[in-house]
């Protein structure tokens, strides 16, 4: 007797969702395209938000860049929630393992009483500037237009979060978890002369009402600064100076700021060249927060770092610029 085993192959009805089919033809889809494309609703809604009339619920006026489709803002990280969680758990068991060894060595007691001044001067009130660009970034989830870019920025808000924990977790380790630290930076953000123009400069950006423009002000700006002068150039600073150790607990940010650097600028070439009056009009914002925030940074990167760190980092912001085709 022998038992002959068949097999047959069933062909799939359609191979992916119709408004993918749409947009991409009739074949399987990726994750990031099923989780992204045309999710965002855009009729059949039953009222207007009651605090501004005016606009829909999504609504492309809320800004005044024009883009002929939204959905062009593709993420070159190709995150979802899946993957962005993937990614970021990855992140965070390095940085975790990080703290641990420092806390385990005891370092913080192999710190120089500069460099233990410097961070706690220096690093600690970023805190409060993530915080600001958490709502920031929450606000464009909010407000802006197509899931293509809301979800990436509802996942950079995220990180915010997670960055200034990190900075706080540093105060607790150099304090002996008194919070002391914690409590000085505050202080120092809040009265310290050097720390209120960024101060002032945050407050400006919760009251900016246009979202794209908001999303440049931040997350071009102001993070390529921050990144140059406090996350590189510091860095750089603390290793020559007894404070080497601290590097390690920068690597998250460094890491961090690489990864959100691919998407900021995929979406400032997108925006750039979709027409020139959405470049004429990229370029006036940029130039007058990148204004703003050279005043709100002179005072510091010049007591941090000397007279030419903040051309330095005014110098990899044009040249991030220019990339996306903006003059």
């Amino acid at each position: 007797m022998t038992i002959e085993i068949k097999t047959s192959t069933l062909e799939p009805v359609r191979n992916t969702f119709a408004h993918i089919e749409k947009r991409f033809g009739d074949k399987p889809a990726t994750r990031y395209q099923e989780a992204t494309y045309d999710v965002q609703a855009e009729t059949n809604f039953h009222y207007r938000p009651l605090w501004q009339p005016e606009h829909e619920l999504n609504d492309v006026s809320r800004t005044a860049l024009v883009m002929n489709d939204w959905y062009a803002f593709k993420d070159p990280r190709q995150f979802y929630y899946g993957t962005y969680v993937q990614q970021r758990a990855k992140m965070q068991e390095a940085a975790e393992n990080s703290y641990a060894f420092f806390e385990k060595r005891n370092l913080a007691s192999h710190l120089s009483e500069s460099a233990r001044a410097d961070v706690i001067r220096y690093l600690l009130p970023l805190r409060h500037l993530e915080h600001a660009a958490n709502l920031n970034n929450m606000y464009g989830t909010a407000y802006g237009y197509g899931t293509a870019i809301t979800q990436a920025l509802l996942y950079d808000g995220m990180d915010r979060l997670g960055i200034a924990q990190y900075l706080s977790r540093m105060g607790l380790i150099l304090d002996g978890n008194s919070g002391d630290a914690l409590v000085e930076a505050k202080q120092l953000w809040m009265d310290a002369p050097i720390w209120q123009g960024v101060r002032a400069l945050c407050e400006e950006t919760l009251v900016t009402k246009d979202w794209f423009e908001l999303f440049l002000a931040q997350d071009l700006v102001i993070d390529t600064l921050v990144n140059e002068l406090f996350y590189n150039q510091l860095d750089q600073k603390l290793v020559a100076n007894g404070g080497q150790d601290i590097a390690m607990l920068l690597e998250f940010m460094q890491d961090w700021s690489k990864d959100t650097s691919r998407w900021v600028d995929a979406v400032l070439k997108v925006a750039a060249a979709e027409s020139e009056q959405n470049k004429t009009l990229l370029a006036q914002w940029i130039e007058t927060w990148r204004g703003k925030a050279a005043e709100a940074f002179a005072p510091v990167a010049e007591e941090m770092l000397g007279s030419d760190a903040l051309t330095e980092a005014l110098a990899v912001l044009d040249k991030r610029v220019a990339k996306a085709g903006i003059q």
